[in-house]
């Protein structure tokens, strides 16, 4: 936050072309902490508005899915024997809400996905050692988890934290997915790699995570 824009594109830009993607093939959204799925047939372009969504799927190789972190939980899907993609952005409340639920659900819904076939990656986000929570998001993960929510739970000291990566592999498996791959990295611990809001007390920029299918 308050990088100079010309950098922000420029970083952007680098990015696409380390990984081969074409800087014009970008589709991204404007991220709300929901669970509003947009899918993807083209890129976005340059003079349209962003979605507001925080689930974003394509099966167009001729598109590269974006969107930007610092602190949330990146998720990741790829369904190969249907050529799909997706990409989710779940902080603390798209975790309660459902994000990891709702993409499994909208894979199925638009392209006929089999929750077996789905596999998933939980990206690099605030890990559970530094995120502590306050009462009001400890009842709402009591109400999303029921029985599970107390080992999402874990006391540091006299204070209760938030395990997203755990919250969100329970998600993936309650709706079938089997092939999870969780990175288990804390933004807050690699402040050399990876930007935390938390971390850096809101002064941070975001990372980005890009997927995109091969031609």
């Amino acid at each position: 936050m308050g990088d100079d824009l010309a950098n922000v594109r420029k970083n952007r830009i680098r990015s696409f072309r380390v990984l081969g993607r074409d800087t014009e093939s970008i589709f991204d959204v404007w991220q709300v902490h929901g669970t509003a799925v947009s899918f993807a047939s083209e890129p976005r372009q340059p003079n349209e508005h962003e979605d507001k969504a925080d689930l974003i799927f394509t099966d167009r190789p001729e598109v590269s899915l974006f969107m930007r972190f610092a602190d949330c939980t990146p998720l990741l899907f790829v369904d190969a024997s249907r050529g799909v993609i997706g990409i989710a952005h779940a902080g603390w409340m798209g975790t309660v809400r459902g994000v990891a639920t709702a993409a499994v659900n909208a894979m199925r819904e638009k392209y006929g996905s089999k929750p077996e076939n789905i596999q998933a990656a939980i990206g690099p986000s605030i890990g559970p050692d530094h995120y502590e929570i306050g009462e009001d998001v400890i009842q709402q993960v009591h109400d999303a988890f029921g029985k599970d929510a107390e080992s999402l739970l874990p006391e540091v000291g006299e204070r209760r934290h938030f395990d997203m990566w755990a919250a969100n592999r329970i998600q993936l498996e309650r709706a079938g997915v089997d092939h999870i791959e969780s990175a288990n990295i804390c933004t807050v611990c690699h402040p050399k790699d990876w930007f935390s809001h938390r971390g850096e007390k809101g002064k941070t920029g975001r990372f980005g995570a890009l997927i995109g299918l091969n031609r």
